[in-house]
């Protein structure tokens, strides 16, 4: 029976590691992601307002689909700019491409971006965003273990009406193949049930990770829909684009451009089983996929069956990590989260 890797955080796929920065008078931060080499990488995007930066580079058709490092960050538009130091920390350390024998190190960082501009924070910051310098940060903070909750891309985000944050899970099939998952949940979308304790995700839970709460046998699973003179109305959420969940999901294969873009689209299945509603007009919502090539999969039809099984896995990874970046969010003391291993109920 497949289990969580030793973390339970995506960086059970070895050589992942990952780094957050906040400010929190502003209420915002920054996410990093970042592979020991250029990993291959592929990318979906479904949501009907996204934000996004380096994304073609990632299309199989293109010269050089890999990535150095995802960012993630909140500050809508603004926020893109976190990846310029994301680059700039990965360049400084040698980190990267060289075109030219004399040229810098040139790091590949797609990015994707939340909305939280609206949550309170001081965002009067005129022509000097934090962005830039929250990326050099989080890639500085880079490690195996980190936080869940309410830090980085994840400080602002809400959950529909929700505390939205960072989760991570991860779950190893055997045979060298580890699948991991990382999501900033921000969508307008709840990821409970009407009786706002369960979580849509609860099939998918292992040992209690996110509160081991279960439905009532006669629970309703029928979705009310996003009514115009709602709460979130009123909190200016009912704008496209004011909403997303980001996500990145990684494994140990040895997966081609074209197999890691699958990937991503079999891991969006994990948004369908812990948010409901997802992919809305009012939601940006991206999931990138890494493939560190450390366990072969071999040729022939197998390959096919096998990179199946991994994106199962990965969504069935993904809606865990879901509900356990808005568990960690809520049920932690000022907001921030422990770090790896499964919450106590």
């Amino acid at each position: 029976m497949p289990r969580p890797g030793p973390r339970n955080l995506i960086t059970d796929v070895a050589g992942l590691t990952v780094g957050h920065a906040q400010d929190e008078a502003v209420a915002s931060g920054v996410t990093a992601l970042l592979c020991p080499e250029a990993w291959t990488a592929g990318v979906d995007v479904r949501g009907g307002g996204p934000g996004t930066r380096e994304i073609d580079v990632l299309k199989p058709e293109n010269n050089f689909s890999k990535a150095h490092a995802i960012c993630l960050s909140g500050g809508s538009v603004f926020g893109l700019g976190a990846a310029d130091g994301v680059v700039a920390a990965l360049s400084a350390a040698g980190r990267g491409i060289r075109l030219a024998p004399t040229s810098p190190a040139i790091p590949i960082v797609p990015a994707a971006v939340l909305h939280d501009l609206g949550n309170g924070g001081d965002k009067d910051w005129g022509l000097d965003p934090p962005y830039r310098w929250l990326g050099i940060e989080a890639a500085a903070a880079a490690g195996e273990d980190f936080a869940l909750g309410s830090v980085g891309a994840g400080v602002g985000a809400m959950a529909g009406l929700s505390k939205g944050g960072i989760g991570s899970a991860s779950l190893d099939l055997g045979d060298g193949l580890v699948v991991g998952a990382l999501a900033a949940v921000n969508p307008v979308g709840s990821v409970r049930m009407a009786d706002g304790q369960t979580f849509w995700a609860w099939p998918w839970e292992i040992d209690g990770e996110f509160g081991g709460v279960r439905p009532a046998p006669d629970a309703p699973t029928q979705v009310e829909p996003i009514p115009d003179d709602s709460k979130l109305a009123a909190l200016g959420r009912l704008t496209q684009g004011a909403n997303t969940t980001l996500a990145v999901v990684a494994v140990t294969a040895d997966l081609t451009t074209a197999e890691c873009t699958r990937l991503a689209m079999m891991a969006q299945d994990g948004l369908a089983r812990a948010i409901r509603p997802v992919h809305t007009p009012f939601d940006g919502d991206v999931v990138f996929a890494l493939a560190s090539g450390a366990q072969a999969l071999g040729d022939g039809p197998g390959r096919a069956v096998a990179l199946a099984r991994l994106g199962s896995a990965a969504a069935d990874t993904l809606a865990r990590a879901i509900a356990r970046g808005v568990f960690e969010a809520q049920s932690s003391a000022g907001g921030a989260a422990a770090s790896g291993g499964a919450s106590a109920p």
